[in-house]
């Protein structure tokens, strides 16, 4: 295509734990790729793909007036328990607090329930001699040799990053603030969250848990975002970098890098957005948003034109669509359901012989059998390969072609493994039957707020 001249671009780019996609805007055209993701450098595969829509579109760094960034490198992290070393300094007597959590159980009566172990381990969770009152009075003061004698404890365990968390400092911050100065001017090079940034509220399980895991995925989203802008302005982008909100408003770089817990459904909060857009265009006051990655399927309601809201959310649930079984984060993020039922979904026979899919994923490296990447675990892609549900020659655009052969010998290899012997085809059958129900139960956990009941079958 030849060179469109001075134009005003808009770019749009989203990094999924299989799949990196970008969208370039101008002159009335629209451009994409689709590129796998590259976890060891997210933006490896940010980069690779902006080159591919430029090329295409005919356009240079310098005809870009916006980026508008989405991503689950924070969500993942925190799922696959990936993040930095991290410690908790808490009011002294309350270390605990994130695992007690609210003392309830997600299942009463699960004699054999497990929860997910807190972020940050008992011995590096350290007690700092301070209390405020619920009214901000303070009935005990900052102790800093406390703080002093943590700080050591921190250089010692080579601790990367550090959430601050003091009874009721969302009244009164001072006593965070004066910790996190003592912090920076010892340990400089240790990453700091305090809790009354981060979560200004009551209920301190709620504000330490949000401030414990802002403060395990810091280092790596800075590092991240801090190569990525050095790339652009090298490759010489001059134009702004936004990031997307798990509310589904945008931020700038130096917002994110603070709270990068608010990214956490950074990247499918984009997709509602997308959804709430076209049920507005074709005048649908309720649809179901529904968003499948290569790692997760995502499912939302639009109510009255409007995605649902909250201002809790959960990460990493023990149990599926049980609330109170995963990492509980207070920050504004539109309601979503998330199962773990993605293309690069593997599935397998558990102990009593049944075949399952997921949560474990193939993700881009080496992904599903398909892609010829040294995958080899039968996988929803693989048996949509078998079923025919997939072109492969068009996937992705053409730009990953897929082996077909590859994805029947998984299914072949998954169908040995059952007790009651499938044939490839009808091993393919069983996982895409088991992965339809799992969305369809999804999409009816949030009914509308002025939703009827359904009626009973007859």
């Amino acid at each position: 295509m030849a060179q469109l001249g001075p134009v005003s671009a808009r770019l749009a780019v989203d990094i999924g734990g299989t799949f990196t996609d970008v969208v370039v805007e101008a002159a009335g055209g629209l451009w994409t790729a689709k590129v796998l993701t590259t976890p060891d450098a997210p933006e490896r595969g940010f980069l690779t793909g902006v080159d591919l829509v430029l090329k295409q579109a005919g356009l240079r760094p310098s005809d870009v007036v916006i980026i508008i960034h989405g991503t689950t490198l924070a969500t993942n992290a925190l799922i696959e328990r990936k993040g930095a070393r991290t410690a908790l300094l808490t009011t002294a007597g309350f270390r605990d607090t994130i695992e007690l959590g609210s003392e309830s159980r997600f299942d009463q009566y699960d004699i054999n329930l497990v929860k997910r172990p807190p972020l940050v381990p008992r011995n590096w969770r350290l007690p700092i001699v301070e209390r405020t009152a619920a009214d901000g009075d303070v009935l005990s003061p900052l102790d800093e040799r406390s703080i002093l004698a943590a700080i050591e404890i921190l250089r010692a365990e080579a601790i990367e990053s550090v959430a601050i968390g003091f009874l009721h400092s969302y009244v009164r911050p001072s006593h965070e603030q004066r910790a996190r100065e003592l912090i920076e001017q010892h340990l400089s090079q240790v990453s700091v969250s305090v809790s009354s940034e981060v979560s200004p509220e009551m209920r301190e399980y709620e504000r330490f848990t949000t401030t414990c895991a802002n403060a395990y995925i810091k280092p790596l989203i800075v590092g991240y975002l801090a190569r990525l802008e050095g790339e652009l302005k090298r490759r010489g982008f001059a134009c702004p970098l936004y990031l997307m909100l798990s509310s589904g408003g945008v931020t700038t770089v130096q917002t994110a890098c603070k709270s990068p817990i608010r990214l956490v459904e950074s990247g499918p909060a984009g997709g509602v957005i997308f959804a709430q857009n076209i049920a507005k265009y074709h005048n649908v006051n309720h649809a179901v948003s529904f968003d499948m990655g290569g790692t997760t399927a995502k499912v939302s309601l639009i109510d009255d034109f409007k995605p649902q809201t909250s201002r809790m959310f959960e990460i990493d649930r023990a149990s599926r669509f049980q609330k109170g079984s995963g990492l509980p984060v207070r920050i504004p993020v539109i309601d979503m359901v998330e199962i773990g039922a993605g293309g690069g979904s593997i599935a397998r026979a558990d102990g009593l012989g049944r075949v399952i899919v997921g949560p474990q994923s193939a993700g881009a490296v080496p992904g599903p059998a398909c892609y010829g990447q040294g995958g080899s675990e039968p996988t929803v892609t693989d048996a949509d390969v078998v079923l025919g549900r997939i072109d492969t020659k068009a996937f992705a655009g053409g730009r990953i072609p897929l082996d077909a052969g590859l994805a029947k010998a998984a299914m072949e290899r998954l169908g040995a493994e059952a007790p009651v012997r499938l044939t490839a085809t009808e091993a393919a059958y069983a996982i895409a039957e088991l992965v339809d129900e799992a969305m369809t139960t999804a999409a009816l956990v949030h009914p509308p707020k002025n939703a009827k009941p359904l009626p009973k079958p007859t």
